[in-house]
């Protein structure tokens, strides 16, 4: 059967087979036609939006021949004359004749918004959420009509992890939904849906302290951000929590899940998504001792974190990690004596280094770029919300998504033509599979979503990742994303092409 992927990699598929889409613009006008969820496109409307202010001269042959090269892909066996049945002429322009069935993101919208019993909602929409390999339409993410769409279904996403917490708190798995719903209320601190399961789920899980502890974040969050209290339905579960209301309890026969007791079959699931991480000890740097102060106290309410050492600029920082050996350095960009930028290049440069967070106040894109090329893990403001910053270290300890692909677009594009002039020609020598790799690590795809998109086990990404590395000889996954897009493999406007 003929299906075609937009929630992750671009793509059409007989069967197994991946079909030969053609380069990028020819791609997009099919991407076009399937966001257009079945109805007709003018051609007018397709050289407008595939060439937004300036189409060439040739706009109309040129998307006459993308629809006949993109016709003889998705239907092989059709005869010259005869008329096609997938992309089709729909005057004045073309349309996709699909199925909701054979779409993705039509079988995902359809999905979220079906209603039915709980029961149904669950097994549903984890079905449905499980056709995200990956960021929406992220090839064409230089045109504003993708963008638009690759937002509304990001929403969709968004509401449909909600409404399986909805249905789950429901039939009673509450413990298996806590984690899920800590990272998505983390994520996106200023969904209030997201903290009203979390903290619901924390409760039904008899961890009532940490449900009040999750609206206050959330109170602290919005008033920081919006200048906003928490809402009338938030403020409500508060004062239940407080007051212990029955109906809040968790429904007749549902189990909750003890730290100590084994993990439901849905905590299992989350644990492959993202694995019990172990102790992280760090090591604080920065000039301003209330920044450390302020740094030591976050990382006193996160279990699993140690603070081994703090130094006051740049030299100091050096020896208290050759003393300290620390997984993880936060690290401010400038400092008196010696900068940040020069420490972390030091540290990274010694054997088994740790993973460096460079810490930023306005986040220049030239210390920003030149920190990429040093290999460090990531960055945060200096003003960045709690979570965030737990966030980060715990992406970096895991080594894998390390950077926000939209941060290293915007960097890469301003340094475009910049390229750095130690760097080798360093792509000679490696196969195509190598090549496809880089791109998708460089379209920011984690270990888990590449090994999806190729069908290989994750296992086998990983140890890819590692050979790459060393024969490109890097230390680090952010590195080997600048060296994607300084050797030409990637563009900024042109990804995963």
């Amino acid at each position: 059967m003929l299906t075609f992927h937009a929630l992750g990699p671009f793509q059409a598929c007989h069967g197994d087979a991946v079909l030969d889409l053609g380069g990028q613009r020819q791609m997009a006008v099919l991407a076009r036609l399937l966001v257009a969820g079945g109805r007709a496109v003018p051609v007018s409307t397709l050289i407008d939006e595939l060439w937004p202010g300036e189409p060439p001269t040739q706009a109309l042959s040129t998307i006459q021949g993308y629809v006949s090269r993109l016709r003889r892909a998705l239907e092989p066996g059709r005869a010259p004359r005869e008329e096609a049945e997938v992309l089709v002429s729909a005057p004045p322009g073309y349309a996709l004749r699909a199925s909701t069935g054979q779409v993705d993101a039509w079988r995902f919208e359809s999905a979220v918004k079906t209603e039915g019993t709980p029961a149904e909602m669950w097994e549903r929409l984890d079905a449905a959420l499980a056709l995200w390999r990956g960021p929406a339409l992220a090839e064409f993410s230089d045109l504003p009509w993708a963008v638009t769409e690759a937002g509304r279904l990001e929403e969709l996403r968004l509401i449909a992890v909600e409404r399986r917490a909805d249905a789950g708190l429901v039939l009673g798995h509450s413990g298996a939904l806590v984690p899920d719903l800590e990272a998505h209320a983390s994520a996106h601190p200023l969904r209030e849906e997201a903290w009203r399961l979390l903290a619901l789920a924390l409760y039904r899980n008899g961890r009532q302290g940490d449900a009040l502890g999750a609206l206050r974040r959330a109170r602290t969050m919005l008033r920081d951000e919006l200048g906003l209290d928490l809402s009338a339905t938030l403020q409500r579960l508060e004062s239940d929590m407080l007051a212990q209301a029955v109906h809040l309890d968790p429904p007749a026969g549902a189990v909750t899940a003890r730290p100590a007791e084994p993990a439901p079959p849905r905590a299992a699931a989350a644990d492959e998504q993202a694995p019990a991480l172990p102790g992280v000890r760090i090591v604080i740097v920065d000039d301003q001792a209330l920044v450390r102060t302020g740094l030591r106290v976050v990382l006193d309410s996160e279990p699993g974190f140690e603070l081994v050492g703090e130094a006051e600029n740049g030299e100091q920082a050096i020896t208290v990690v050759r003393e300290t050996s620390p997984d993880l350095v936060l690290m401010d960009i400038q400092m008196p004596r010696l900068d940040g930028l020069t420490a972390a290049r030091r540290i990274l440069a010694d054997d088994a280094p740790p993973k460096v967070i460079m810490m930023t106040t306005f986040g220049t894109d030239d210390n920003l770029y030149a920190a990429l090329r040093a290999g460090v893990s990531g960055f945060v403001l200096k003003t960045s919300a709690p979570e965030q910053l737990i966030t980060a270290i715990r992406a970096a300890q895991a080594g894998d998504a390390l950077i926000d692909p939209a941060v290293t677009t915007r960097l890469i594009a301003a340094f475009a033509g910049h390229a750095n002039p130690a760097a080798p020609p360093r792509l000679a020598g490696l196969g195509d599979a190598d090549l496809d790799l880089m791109k998708l690590v460089a379209r920011g795809l984690t270990n888990r979503q590449i090994a999806a998109t190729l069908s290989v086990s994750e296992r086998s990404v990983s140890q890819s990742v590692v050979k790459l590395l060393d024969h490109l000889g890097l230390f680090d996954r952010a590195q080997l994303v600048v060296v994607a897009y300084e050797s030409g493999l990637v563009n900024p406007g042109d990804m995963g092409r």
